[in-house]
């Protein structure tokens, strides 16, 4: 059963709420309309497409990175809270996979987490003393990373542990020991 456009743009609103990631290709098979629909659904709700929803959530979510330049960063950096917890987000592109078989290489799972975990801790040197890493599950081509990263304990190195979902399923753990360079060094 279609929806009235009143009601499509109302859940329209509530999915974006809950799932921010969600592209115009699934927005438009979960409400059975176009792409070109959900475009203008978006435009007359005045709601930016992935790209700019994703820079809006950085600038209202956002420290200062201090150990890393942004560019450093693999993947989006969605949410940061220096020495509590950040969350980015990577998008599997062709670049990121094996030719043969699509699924993601996983250095760039590593890079996601690693990156993050160093991102969120609030100094001007971190580097990855030790890591302890599970991949859960293959990545495809195409799929959307979502990388949750929370500092668990900062006595001598800052203790973070990295969870790694696709939709709302686990991919990837990772628990990183980050050595803090004293500032004087």
């Amino acid at each position: 059963m279609r929806l009235s456009k009143k009601e499509r743009q109302q859940k329209l609103l509530e999915a974006l709420e809950i799932e921010p990631f969600l592209t115009d290709e699934e927005m438009a098979r979960r409400y059975h309309v176009s792409i070109q629909t959900i475009r203008l659904d978006r435009m007359e709700l005045g709601i930016p497409e992935l790209r700019g929803r994703i820079k809006d959530m950085a600038e209202k979510n956002f420290d200062r990175v201090r150990s890393l330049y942004p560019d450093e960063v693999i993947g989006e950096v969605t949410e940061l809270t220096l020495d509590v917890g950040a969350t980015s987000f990577l998008e599997i592109c062709e670049e990121h996979v094996f030719t043969r078989n699509g699924i993601a290489r996983g250095h760039h799972l590593f890079a996601q987490a690693n990156s993050l975990a160093i991102a969120v801790v609030d100094a001007e040197t971190a580097l990855t003393a030790t890591a302890s890493l599970r991949f859960v599950r293959p990545v495809q081509l195409g799929e959307k990373c979502v990388a949750q990263a929370r500092v668990t304990q900062q006595t001598g190195r800052t203790q973070v542990a990295v969870n790694t979902f696709v939709e709302e399923e686990l991919v990837f753990q990772g628990v990183f020991d980050v050595y803090r360079a004293k500032e004087d060094e």
